[in-house]
């Protein structure tokens, strides 16, 4: 039976809140907040650990069927008030459904241009929505994972869990402190990098011709890539526009060469 929870100065309460409003606090207890029931499901389908499951018991009747794979995954469950649901939604219409997962362990070896992925790499993204948008991108396009390079904002807060819509618990992701030197380290491993530039000189992503495994690399949405990391890749690519527009948003511009990308693959190499 699921443990009664109504008042909000409740221990795991507290906690939840502290996981949900804090990146220092999810890597220090290596847990994470999902809300919402299809997210819940979906955190529980995809085999992330569910550690604690919280619903009220409106909820537990009305997503009956988005719960059950959660309860079979969750190490304990918890029935909360109304009022505690309220207090711990980070969204206007909160469903009453919550979970907390650990954050999976850092993804194995570094990838080799032998297992013909293609990758995306991230730089100093600090926008929840941009990063969540990205993540499903390249979940759809098939993408091998997502590098996140430099100081890249948290890929487990709320904001990016909702906007990727799941994508995280089943992308891989790689955590690269100095993001130029993880760049050099796909060129040797065999990876075509390219680098995301508004202006010339820069090849049009229409024009490149792909076929082997290739690393687009997105910069930070206001100053773009740094130039160590520019420097490091091994093309620059930038998107024709008609517009007085200057660039584009880095979840649009990510999108558009990832498809390219999948796209151009039955071309000659990548030049």
């Amino acid at each position: 039976m699921p443990v009664e929870i109504t008042s909000r100065r409740n221990d795991l309460v507290r906690k939840i809140l502290c996981l949900s409003g804090s990146a220092a606090c999810r890597r220090e207890e290596h847990r994470f907040v999902v809300e919402g029931a299809r997210l819940c499901a979906d955190a529980a389908v995809s085999g992330a650990e569910v550690t604690a499951l919280l619903f009220t018991e409106r909820a537990e009747e009305k997503y009956a069927g988005y719960l059950e794979p959660v309860r079979a995954a969750a190490k304990a469950e918890f029935r909360i008030s109304p009022s505690v649901a309220s207090f711990l939604s980070d969204t206007k219409t909160p469903q009453g459904i919550f979970c907390v997962c650990a954050i999976p362990p850092e993804t194995g070896p570094f990838p080799d241009a032998s297992e013909e992925k293609d990758y995306l790499f991230l730089e100093n993204m600090q926008d929840p929505a941009n990063m969540g948008a990205v993540f499903r991108t390249a979940e759809a396009l098939g993408f091998g994972g997502v590098f996140l390079g430099g100081s890249c904002c948290d890929a487990f807060s709320p904001k990016v869990l909702r906007a990727g819509m799941g994508s995280v618990f089943r992308l891989p992701l790689f955590r690269e402190a100095q993001a130029s030197a993880a760049v050099r380290r796909l060129n040797e491993a065999g990876f075509a990098t390219l680098a995301a530039v508004p202006h010339p000189p820069a090849v049009s992503v229409t024009s490149l011709r792909y076929s082997g495994p290739s690393v687009a690399v997105i910069g930070n949405e206001g100053s773009g890539l740094t130039p160590e990391t520019c420097a490091a890749c091994s093309a620059r690519v930038s998107i024709p526009m008609a517009g007085r527009a200057e660039s584009l948003n880095a979840a649009a511009a990510a999108a558009i060469l990832m498809w390219e990308m999948v796209r151009g693959k039955a071309g000659g190499g990548c030049s």
